[in-house]
């Protein structure tokens, strides 16, 4: 089939969107890991972690309980009571169970929020750097991208200044991300209480995606809905991917205000339908036993971030913001541009795999030009010879 019938088949809203950037590069490094070829992978966003064993133990037991059943689409009562319960814990929210729904993974829960909130025209304000999926998902639903930049040499800050700058009268939602995918900066609770605010005063949604919220290497972690009056514009997009290393497990949830949460459920009835049923039990224990795992893992992430930014001072050229959080160094590869036929961070990441089989992605995918973004959820030994290998390509250009 030729591109030109392909394009005439397909609806103009698939046609709106492209494969993610991350997942194109994790598709390359495995291809070339099936021929044979030691990678060196900061790639993908994944914890090097196995899933804690007692979360393990409770899917386990789920199943040979015969818990494989459908549940009801928005997850079994005590999942969505276990989320609000840990929420209210950890940052002083007030969810119901009907205020919240399990979704497939962090990513649906985005999805199927931008798909309920976001219509034809209707603006979304995001932060730059951002996370690959989150412009197409918005394009997907017809909106439309209003970027705001975010300087380096201020660690990526985001202000209400600069939220209420690019705000129009067809603004309906800001995405915040903190920590961030990719830079692993972390919004100030001043600055996120102040967007929240302003948001909450204008009737515009705020979308917190708080996938990396535990991963804050600053103290006590900060959530976007800890500022309660303003709950009826807020939409807390949660994962236990990261938080608990479970990323093949898909799960997910959103909390926000019931009409909000009861569409999300009206389109996941029509799509995903309920999420796996054993894997809700296992988010049950994840969310209500000892967080002494997420501890460990935290603090290990911080030693392995400091271990790969004293690598990049071994490199020439190289210059690092300092991550507050997550687990992606964001590093600035300008310097390099113009050396050896190198013109963008697409070439400096492709020739990265190619030459020096060092996977990283390139900041083309998150609105940026100048930069790569490395995940150091690998091991001590990965970092070592990643940083190796960039040091000897780097110095040959």
């Amino acid at each position: 089939m030729s591109t030109l019938t392909a394009t005439k088949i397909l609806t103009h809203r698939i046609n709106r969107i492209e494969v993610s950037a991350t997942m194109a590069i994790t598709a390359e490094a495995l291809r070339l890991k099936a021929s044979g070829v030691n990678l060196a992978d900061f790639g993908a966003g994944e914890p090097h972690f196995e899933t804690p064993r007692h979360i393990k133990d409770a899917a386990i037991d789920a199943i040979n309980k015969g818990f494989t059943r459908y549940t009801a689409v928005s997850g079994v009562p005590e999942v969505r009571k276990a989320i609000c319960a840990r929420h209210k814990a950890d940052f002083g929210t007030d969810y119901a169970p009907d205020e919240c729904v399990f979704t497939t993974g962090g990513k649906l829960a985005l999805f199927n929020a931008i798909q309920v909130l976001v219509d034809h025209g209707d603006e979304v304000i995001l932060p730059v750097p951002y996370w690959v999926s989150f412009k197409d998902i918005i394009q997907y639903a017809g909106g439309v991208v209003k970027y705001v930049e975010s300087a380096e040499s201020e660690n990526f800050r985001v202000t209400a200044q600069m939220i209420e700058a690019a705000m129009t009268d067809k603004t309906k939602a800001i995405i915040l991300n903190s920590p961030s995918n990719p830079s692993g900066a972390v919004m100030a609770a001043a600055d996120l209480e102040a967007i929240v605010r302003l948001a909450h005063e204008r009737g515009v949604y705020v979308l917190l995606d708080e996938t990396y919220v535990y991963l804050d290497f600053q103290g006590t972690p900060v959530s976007g809905a800890s500022f309660t009056d303003c709950k009826e514009h807020v939409v807390v997009l949660g994962s236990f991917s990261k938080t608990y290393a479970m990323t093949g497990w898909r799960a997910g949830f959103a909390l926000g205000p019931k009409p909000v949460i009861a569409a999300m459920s009206k389109l996941q009835s029509q799509s995903t339908s309920s999420a796996t049923s054993f894997i809700q039990q296992a988010s049950i224990v994840a969310m209500t036993a000892s967080q002494d795992c997420v501890s460990e893992m935290r603090a290990n992430y911080i030693e392995l971030r400091d271990r790969l930014l004293e690598g990049f001072k071994t490199i020439p050229g190289i210059t690092c913001t300092v991550p507050q959080g997550a687990f992606y160094v964001y590093p600035n590869v300008s310097a390099f541009f113009g050396r050896g036929g190198i013109r963008s961070a697409s070439d400096v990441a492709a020739r990265l795999l190619s030459e020096a089989h060092v996977v990283a992605v390139p900041g083309e995918a998150f609105g940026t030009t100048e930069h790569i973004r490395l995940s150091y959820a690998v091991s001590a030994d990965v970092i070592d010879e990643g940083v190796k290998r960039m040091r000897e390509w780097f110095g040959a250009l």
